[in-house]
């Protein structure tokens, strides 16, 4: 149970990591190809490499990911039209009205609200150590953002960029609810959807699309940075739930102020250091829980990558695959016990 904790975390980390590298990266394509047609071109690069790549996975590979199902349509749907439609057009509106310096600071209120929501809308369980490393890893990035002076240019603008991050916020949430099923489908129907819509935006905008050494680039990027990075915070909310894996993807940031200066010669400053140690304590305030008591899974029936520990001592039907790990649909019967345990798919439990 542990190890499978480990790769989640892992796998959040991994994501910041990816999704902090893009950042600097892109900064070389920025000259020639507009914000929101690069994004678009980010996201579509996500979404086409990934797309090919499930297509080649469920051909070839004997262990794939559990299907999305029917039942799995309505959170997806809700996650793209919050992150992938209402998301990039409120960001459009909100940086037309808003400078620079507020801006930065706004966007940091994404991973805040993914953690209230998931805290007091989805049930998911907290304490105060979680919640003071959130506030720590938050006050980091915002720290980081800061340039020294805030400049509102009005309120429709920060509005239009907070409620921005309250649907990217939903989208983390609402992308939860279906964890469960084939990371890269999930990752691969987001990214599309998300690369039309900026894309389309974009292209409303700007009039034209860049040159094709710099549409590669950019897709290339976008599969990388912004693809296989969402792969893993889906895996991430799977095996750790939605707080605790937009905690630690709220550090991408710093990754991408480290590379900057690996890069592009960016001056080292007092305030990178500072952000730098809030990250680090909220970090290990989150790598440090430990929470466990006597919980009762209730019966479940659903579908996903598992091997046979603890909470997967079933039968198998005849044409269910062999190996470990597999995929197949499997019930769960009502088991209490107790042991150290994060807000997975498989304890999404209550607390008094």
């Amino acid at each position: 149970m542990e190890r499978r904790s480990d790769r989640g975390v892992q796998s959040a980390l991994l994501a910041a990591v990816l999704f902090g590298a893009s950042t600097p990266l892109a900064k070389g394509l920025l000259a020639s190809v507009p914000p929101q047609v690069l994004a678009g071109l980010l996201y579509l690069g996500s979404g086409l490499g990934l797309g090919m790549v499930w297509l080649w996975q469920r051909r070839s590979v004997k262990v794939g990911g559990a299907a999305l199902t029917r039942g799995d349509l309505p959170w997806l749907l809700g996650a793209i039209g919050f992150g992938g439609f209402l998301g990039p057009l409120l960001l459009l509106i909100g940086l037309s009205h808003t400078p620079a310096s507020a801006t930065s600071l706004f966007l940091n209120l994404e991973g805040a609200f993914t953690a209230l929501l998931a805290w007091m809308v989805f049930r998911e369980n907290v304490d105060r150590r979680i919640a003071l490393g959130m506030v720590a890893i938050v006050a980091g990035g915002a720290l980081l953002a800061w340039q020294g002076r805030l400049e509102w240019g009005g309120l429709s603008g920060p509005l239009a960029i907070a409620a921005a991050c309250l649907c990217w916020a939903i989208d983390n949430n609402l992308t939860q609810k279906v964890s469960a099923s084939d990371p890269l489908q999930i990752a691969a129907l987001k990214g599309a959807a998300a690369g039309t819509v900026n894309l389309a935006i974009g292209l409303s905008f700007a009039g034209s699309l860049p040159t094709l050494p710099r549409i590669g680039a950019a897709l290339m990027l976008g599969f990388f940075g912004y693809g296989l990075s969402l792969v893993l915070f889906v895996l991430a909310l799977r095996g750790l739930g939605t707080a605790r894996t937009g905690a630690y993807f709220s550090t991408a940031p710093f990754v991408g102020a480290i590379l900057s200066i690996l890069l592009w010669h960016e001056p080292v400053s007092v305030t990178l250091f500072a952000a730098g140690g809030l990250m680090a304590v909220g970090v290990w305030l989150h790598l440090t829980e430990r929470h466990i008591h006597h919980h009762t899974h209730e019966a479940l029936s659903h579908a996903h990558t598992h091997t046979h520990d603890a909470h997967h001592q079933h039968s198998h039907a005849p044409d269910d695959p062999p190996g470990d790990p597999h995929t197949h649909a499997h019930v769960h019967e009502e088991l209490t016990h107790s042991h150290p345990h994060f807000p997975d798919i498989h304890h999404r439990h209550g607390h008094d």
